[in-house]
């Protein structure tokens, strides 16, 4: 029921190997930017994105977030990787029961390559 339970919850949920529970923490249009460089779009390509991802039972742990924004029905969490690389931030949107979902998640950031033309 708050924002940054979905962090815990994707933590749980991706260590039992539960792609569809995963994917449930995100609206039916959400935007993943995962793998890098690349977006999944919508909850059931993120499902089938976390059914590869988990086949190889990747172990996942905790992070401390950030603190959370919120404006209205928006908010933005965000958690330092365990690694100390870079930041993780999701925008997520509170649903008529009151619970959240994702929205927008960008699990990685990475600089973008040289002479992309990105400013």
């Amino acid at each position: 029921m708050r924002p940054e339970d979905l962090t815990r919850l994707f933590v749980e949920r991706s260590n039992a190997g539960d792609a569809a529970g995963v994917a449930a923490l995100y609206e039916e249009d959400a935007v993943l930017a995962y793998p890098p460089g690349r977006r999944t779009v919508g909850r059931e390509a993120i499902r089938a994105l976390w059914e590869k991802v988990l086949a190889d039972r990747p172990r996942f742990e905790p992070e401390t977030p950030l603190p959370t924004l919120i404006s209205g029905d928006l908010a933005l969490t965000s958690t330092p990787p365990k690694d100390g690389t870079g930041a993780r931030a999701q925008v997520v949107r509170r649903q008529p029961d009151g619970s959240w979902l994702r929205v927008l998640d960008q699990p990685e950031f990475t600089p973008p390559a040289a002479g992309s033309g990105r400013d």
